[in-house]
């Protein structure tokens, strides 16, 4: 049945879907260390790791730490912090790999691309070789993550 959620300037209105919500999607696996991450940043309200199908070198993933399918259901508070850590982690990115542009996607529900059924957004370097895609089809080596994590690590600070 729809609710509404009302904060200053905006009113959302959504269905509630709270019931729907699968814990045992792999990103909640991953937020109770039940799946193994590449982990870059971790906040009381985000965590960003590197994506294990990544588009290009530096493709990373930051989710809210609430339970949420999309954009729809996300409290307006935690989503101020998912887009700061996504805004951090874009600059971190651009910083440890230079592409020539940073791309930002995030989808809602399968028809628009949506797989992984907790919300998350997608920080994609783009080095302007590559063809632009949903998803990748391979899964990378852990090591490479790995690497690549601590790259952009370092450029947090």
């Amino acid at each position: 049945m729809p609710t509404a959620l009302t904060c200053p300037d905006i009113t959302f209105s959504f269905y509630d879907k709270a019931m729907s919500y699968d814990p045992n999607n792999p990103f909640a696996k991953i937020l109770r260390d039940d799946m193994p991450a590449a982990r870059v940043f971790e906040d009381d309200r985000t965590l960003a790791f590197m994506d294990v199908m990544p588009q290009s070198d530096g493709h990373t993933l930051i989710i809210p730490k609430e339970r949420v399918e999309d954009i729809f259901e996300i409290s307006p508070v935690t989503l101020e912090a998912v887009i700061a850590t996504t805004q951090r982690i874009a600059l971190a990115v651009r910083t440890a790999f230079r592409p020539a542009g940073v791309q930002i996607m995030q989808f809602n529900g399968s028809a628009a691309g949506q797989s992984v059924f907790h919300l998350h957004f997608h920080v994609i370097p783009r080095y302007g070789e590559e063809p632009l895609k949903f998803h990748a089809r391979e899964m990378a080596d852990r090591a490479v993550l790995e690497e690549h994590a601590a790259k952009i690590r370092a450029a947090l600070y």
